[in-house]
């Protein structure tokens, strides 16, 4: 699995972030169930076809751990975050997002909505 190198363009992060590029379904719906705790440089970068609010929803059955999570549109900007707990069942973005960024919950302040964003392969 390839990784990418997440780059906020409009405040820049605090330390890298490197992230694992899941765009299968598969790998998606697996996410982070039954994995360890995330390190501060460390996520998850679910890729979906296109902008929609559905197909970016995600679940934290089976995570054992809080998330940050990001949702971040087609044109790089960031259209809505959360911090997600364990075990809850399902989060939605208030807007569509072609992507998902689930890393470390202390790296919620480092996004904020009109964010900019870009990824880049490692």
């Amino acid at each position: 699995m390839k990784s990418v190198e997440v780059i906020n363009s409009t405040r820049p992060l605090a330390y890298p972030l490197v992230v694992r590029y899941c765009s299968s379904f598969v790998c998606r719906l697996r996410g982070l169930m039954v994995h360890k705790p995330l390190s501060r440089d460390d996520g998850l970068l679910l890729v979906q076809q296109r902008d929609r609010v559905i197909d970016s929803s995600i679940h934290m059955m089976f995570v054992n751990f809080d998330l940050t999570v990001v949702w971040i549109n087609q044109q790089g900007e960031v259209v809505d975050t959360v911090l997600a707990r364990r075990w809850h069942p399902v989060y939605f973005s208030k807007r569509p997002a072609q992507y998902v960024l689930e890393c470390s919950a202390e790296r919620l302040a480092e996004f904020t909505v009109g964010d900019r964003v870009k990824f880049h392969e490692i």
